[in-house]
């Protein structure tokens, strides 16, 4: 896969181009291979250059930081710790982390919107999530499944008695 254009090519070069095709001094063929577009992605370049030509530019209008701040990072660390003490008083009903619930309290305290797959990125990252998966498959129920499994394995020993199948005979 190619780069993207504005990584590749420069604003005026691409300006240059479009602006020579729409006045007919190129052809498709040949602005293609210029910008190195498919042509319909030299379509969606020439309509964008014709809607605004004096203002055209090439750069994404995407944000570019996606990354959440470390006040935020560090109430999430916050909360979910709160969320860890409660999980692990016995005397409390709570054995699961309630996300939306974290959610909702970063924004009632702090004001800070955040999603709650960020949240539980960061329950894993931090380990908050492990300790309550290894509490939950040492049960005796994963147990007696697992030795039903290992018994199930084993051939059963007759001693001289005739076995049953399953036509009765």
């Amino acid at each position: 896969m190619a780069e993207q254009i504005h990584k590749r090519l420069s604003n005026e070069l691409v300006r240059t181009v479009l602006e020579r095709y729409v006045s007919k001094e190129l052809d498709v063929e040949r602005a293609m291979g210029l910008l190195g577009l498919k042509r319909s992605q030299l379509f969606e370049w020439v309509k964008r250059y014709k809607e605004n030509p004096e203002n055209f530019c090439i750069e994404s209008n995407r944000p570019g930081n996606r990354r959440i701040s470390r006040e935020l990072e560090e109430n999430i660390i916050k909360e979910l710790k709160t969320e860890k003490r409660l999980i692990d008083d016995p005397s409390m009903p709570i054995r699961d982390y309630n996300y939306s619930y974290l959610k909702d309290q970063l924004w009632k305290k702090y004001r800070q919107e955040v999603s709650v797959p960020t949240i539980i990125n960061r329950a894993k990252k931090k380990v908050f999530i492990f300790q309550s998966l290894i509490k939950k498959h040492m049960t005796g129920r994963c147990l007696q499944i697992t030795l039903e499994s290992l018994f199930s394995t084993i051939p059963r020993i007759t001693s001289g008695l005739p076995m049953l199948t399953k036509s009765g005979i």
